[in-house]
């Protein structure tokens, strides 16, 4: 099975600017991402940024980089850029590995690739877990996906998904007779198909809820949804996260 990681890695984050670079147990976050997928069967490993500082940081550690524009609203609009400039070809699985997820565990980025790999009809992929606790279930920050028979996504939401008519009253007690999962946003998709989602405009479902991956099944193509093989660790979003990792991963060993 052949894959490429592509690692989209903004600098300027609103909300911890400069986050690429914050130091981990001595290393940039940025290179532990890229550690985690040096181990995941990649056959190439590509971070894409907008910034020189993370670009010269990334190529002292080793690193392929890809200097992207600095306009670009999402990670899958960057990793398009990255496709257009290095010619890679219509039919490359892409795993698109976000630059804040430093502990992401390689067996689920080669997971989401084989995946794909295995259903060639479905043109993106990407995994979910078990949520056991309803206050995540009522969390907005943590995304619901409710699939179908064949693990293709029904619908993602940041509300509770789906709504439990008997149990979500006044108790918001979990039903017994449905397992909630939590999404994951780590993604696999055929280059090709990246160009074709890049010119398609934002939907209306997409601009409300605030997930960019809506504007796939709006325009009624398919994504698989697997269950994760293990748990995907603490990605980074703010200090908090960020000083949680730190602390997680204190005594790693080089």
């Amino acid at each position: 099975m052949s894959f490429i990681v592509i690692i989209p890695a903004r600098f300027e984050s609103s909300r911890l600017p400069g986050k690429p670079l914050k130091e981990i147990n001595g290393k940039p976050m940025i290179e532990w991402t890229w550690r985690q997928a040096k181990q995941s069967g990649a056959e190439r490993i590509i971070i894409a940024t907008e910034s020189q500082a993370v670009q010269s940081v990334c190529e002292a550690f080793g690193a392929e980089v890809c200097l992207t524009d600095d306009q670009h609203q999402s990670g899958t609009e960057r990793i398009a850029e990255v496709i257009d400039k290095m010619k890679l070809q219509d039919e490359e699985i892409i795993v698109n590995v976000q630059g804040d997820e430093p502990m992401l565990p390689p067996k689920l980025m080669h997971q989401v690739a084989e995946g794909l790999t295995l259903n060639p009809n479905i043109p993106m992929a990407t995994l979910c877990e078990p949520i056991e606790d309803v206050e995540t279930v009522f969390d907005p920050h943590a995304v619901k996906v409710s699939r179908n028979v064949n693990d293709l996504a029904i619908n993602f939401s940041r509300a509770p998904l789906p709504w439990s008519r008997d149990t979500f009253g006044d108790s918001k007690v979990l039903p017994d007779n449905w397992h909630y999962k939590r999404h994951i946003g780590l993604y696999a998709y055929r280059a090709g198909f990246v160009k074709q989602y890049v010119a398609w405009p934002e939907c209306d479902l997409e601009q409300v809820e605030k997930l960019e991956q809506l504007r796939v099944l709006w325009h009624g193509e398919s994504i698989l949804v697997l269950d994760a093989l293990c748990d995907a660790g603490v990605g980074v979003d703010t200090m908090e996260d960020l000083e949680t990792v730190r602390t997680l991963l204190a005594n790693t060993i080089d």
